[in-house]
Formats: structure tokens, sequence, C-alpha cells
């Protein structure tokens, strides 16, 4: 099997994709909203620019933020399982829903932010590969606002086979293939939409900007890690001094230590020398 160089979790890949592509990313956001396309009245992305001088930062995100139908909703791909990510997407759903208050507007004007995470870890102890969440009443399960959406799609629980006209697994199934010969079994289906997404992905991915903003992204990437061993080493070096300083001042303490019983052993000697010489002439006026 010949593995993917990049992959629809790539979050800069994907992102090009989609914003180049926003017919599909309808498609996508209806899939995952469970809603259909010829409800959606506004769709607007409104981060579509990535910043090339943003790439090095490590808190840069690669997300999609969408209006759609008065919605506020932001798209997150997350790969790596830093064991934070329950809290890091309330955090983000935190930070969109407040960021959408203008000055003078009252908070029922507030519209429903919606954050829809695709992971590619186990994220929660169930089954199910999707889970949402909103603010509930513990014991009653009443709904606090409907303000409040979170949707978790989980990649590694997605059952192996997938129906043909099962379009959000579909999706899934798409941002899981890690092989040409996951997207030939995807293309095999015969779903046009899936043809369409798979050749925009390998467009993109070889298209020039891609390829600038990756060798931009990797030098970011490699510029850090060499600043990281620099530090490291500098580091290294410092508590290398450290451990030398304190050696030589132990050696000359024990040093020390060392001259300072011999000099009692010497002086006891001494002492001891005198008084059998003491002892002896005592011996003899006796």
């Amino acid at each position: 099997m010949t593995k993917l160089d990049y992959t629809l979790t790539d979050d800069m890949l994907f992102k090009m994709v989609f914003v180049r592509h926003p017919d599909l990313l309808i498609r996508l956001v209806a899939a995952l909203l469970d809603i259909r396309v010829e409800s959606i009245e506004q769709f607007i992305i409104t981060n579509s620019e990535i910043p090339p001088n943003a790439l090095g930062d490590k808190f840069c995100r690669l997300d999609i933020n969408m209006m759609v139908s008065g919605q506020c909703v932001d798209l997150e791909i997350q790969v790596k399982d830093e064991h934070d990510y329950p809290e890091r997407s309330l955090y983000y759903w935190a930070r969109e829903y407040s960021s959408i208050l203008k000055e003078n507007q009252k908070y029922r004007g507030l519209p429903r932010t919606i954050i829809i995470s695709i992971v590619a870890f186990d994220l929660f102890d169930c089954p199910e590969f999707y889970s949402e969440f909103q603010a509930l009443e513990v014991k009653r399960h009443t709904r606090l606002t409907d303000k409040m959406r979170l949707c978790y799609f989980e990649l590694s629980k997605l059952p192996d086979i997938v129906d043909a006209h099962d379009e959000l697994k579909l999706w899934l199934k798409l941002f899981k293939a890690k092989t040409e010969e996951d997207l030939r079994q995807i293309k095999a289906l015969g779903v046009p939409i899936m043809e369409q997404a798979i050749q925009a992905y390998r467009q993109t991915k070889a298209a020039d900007e891609f390829r600038e903003l990756e060798r931009l992204r990797s030098r970011a990437r490699h510029n850090e890690a060499s600043a990281l061993y620099h530090a490291a080493e500098v580091e290294r070096e410092k508590w290398q001094a450290v451990v030398a300083e304190k050696d030589t001042v132990i050696a000359e303490e024990k040093a020390s230590h060392a001259a300072a019983l011999a000099e009692k052993d010497k002086m006891l000697a001494e002492n001891a020398a005198l008084i059998a010489e003491l002892r002896a002439r005592l011996g003899e006026d006796a």
C-alpha cells in the first residue's frame, strides 16, 4: 500500500481544500450538522486566509470559521492526543461565542455557536463515533440555552464498511484515509461528491501555494526545533558547569578535611611521643 504523504487531517491541507472549494465545504458541514444543504440560507467563511508569518506559531489554529444560516460554526481538526482536548474545545467555544458580541448588542442576540471537532483518536469512553454536548441541568436534563453546541467525531471509531448512501460516514472515511488504496475504495463507490472531494484533495496537494506554505511551515518547525535544541544545550552546559563547580568545591573540602585530619594525626603522634618521653624520664628519676 502506498501511504499518502498528506491526508485531510493535515490542518493546512484541510483548510486549503475546503476554502478553495466552498461547494464541498457546504456539503461537509451539512453532513456534520445533519441538515439539508437546501436549508442553508447563508454560508460565509470568515477566516479564509492562512497567514504565512503565523505558521511558525505553535498556537496557530488552521480551523475554518463560518456563518451558517445565522449560526457561528467552527470546524476543527485534531490529530494528536494531548489529553486536554475537551477543555481546549470548550475554550474555543467560549472564545468564539464571546468574540461575536458587538458593542450595545443584547446577549439574547448572540448567535448559536457550534464547535465541530474531527479527532483522529479515542476521546470518550463509548463505542459511538459521534458525541454531542450542550449545557443541561444535571437532574432534569433541561437545556440551559440553545446557543451552545459541541460536536465531536472520532475517526478511530468509524466502522470499516461504509454504505455509499451514508454521506456523513463517507466524509469521515475520507478524512480517515491514509493510503492510496483507501482513496480508491472510496472512489469505487461511485459517489460524485466523494470523487469531487478526492480530486480537490489531489489538486490542492499539488498546488504551488500549498507546497510553498508547507515549505515555510517546515522551515519554521526546523527553526523552532533548532532553537529548542540550542536552548537545551545551553542549559545542559550551564548545569555541567554548576556540577563541575560543585565537584571542585567538594574535592577542595575533602582535601581540606584530609589535611586537617593529617594535621590532627600528626599532633596526636607528637603528643603520644611527648607523653612516652615524660614517662620514661619519670621512670629514671624513680
